[in-house]
């Protein structure tokens, strides 16, 4: 793994994949650069792990569009944070 800068990325899709699109992702796998593909059924997403010196993001969204993934968009890997109130945590207790 030496010299391989290994990235993620994550994207919801719309429809389940077809027979077809099923075969053409299994194909994505085997170009180079692709590391792992994860689908995720119940929450249709789909998380790929690619070599950033490949490979960039944009053409990782366009070979799983060729292979007829139905990509909606690009997900955050890291889930939103509740947001803490300031004024509430420095405010002094009564």
């Amino acid at each position: 793994m030496a010299g391989m800068t290994q990235l993620e990325v994550l994207y919801r899709y719309e429809k389940h994949p077809t027979e077809a699109a099923v075969v053409a992702w299994g194909n994505t796998r085997e170009v180079y650069g692709i590391r792992r593909i994860q689908i995720d059924k119940e929450w249709k997403t789909i998380r790929v792990e690619y070599d950033a010196t490949r490979l960039t993001k944009p053409v990782v969204y366009e070979l799983l569009r060729r292979a007829g993934i139905d990509l909606v968009e690009e997900l955050p890997l890291i889930p939103p944070q509740p947001v803490v109130e300031e004024a509430a945590a420095t405010a002094p207790a009564k």
